[in-house]
């Protein structure tokens, strides 16, 4: 696998707007931002997705996201925003690495939009899902 863009702005080869750094994570704006003010945050550990993290690059970014969401708001006068996080190519991630971003949602208009088609869950098959991923979360 190729390396990331995300790796290259992390060792300062790329330049990008940085709004926040520490040893773990660095959070910076998206050159194709969706709304003014989206945020990219990062953790400078090379993980593909989130899954691959290890905890405590997500207990950083656990730790900053928030104070970094309130930022971006406060710098932006938006009331609203969305944080998204996906992984793999068939959840729409565009770059090898795991990223968050923060985008404010200062209309309906502007910012992320959303299409959620969502469905009903069978009782049975939630008690078989949910019992399945507690076991996987017993085995640590």
């Amino acid at each position: 696998m190729s390396e990331s863009v995300f790796a290259k702005i992390i060792r300062g080869e790329i330049p990008c707007h940085r709004v926040y750094e520490d040893e773990k994570v660095l959070a910076f704006l998206d050159v194709g931002p969706l709304s003014p003010g989206h945020t990219l945050v990062i953790p400078k550990e090379p993980a593909v997705t989130l899954d691959r993290l290890s905890d405590e690059s997500a207990a950083a970014i656990g730790r900053v996201l928030p104070r970094i969401a309130r930022a971006v708001m406060a710098a932006t006068g938006s009331p609203d925003f969305n944080v998204l996080q996906n992984n793999g190519t068939a959840a729409h991630q565009a770059v090898p690495h795991v990223h968050f971003h923060v985008i404010p949602k200062p209309s309906a208009e502007a910012g992320l939009g959303i299409r959620w088609p969502a469905g009903r869950l069978d009782a049975e098959e939630g008690r078989r899902l949910a019992a399945a991923i507690a076991g996987e979360l017993e085995k640590g």
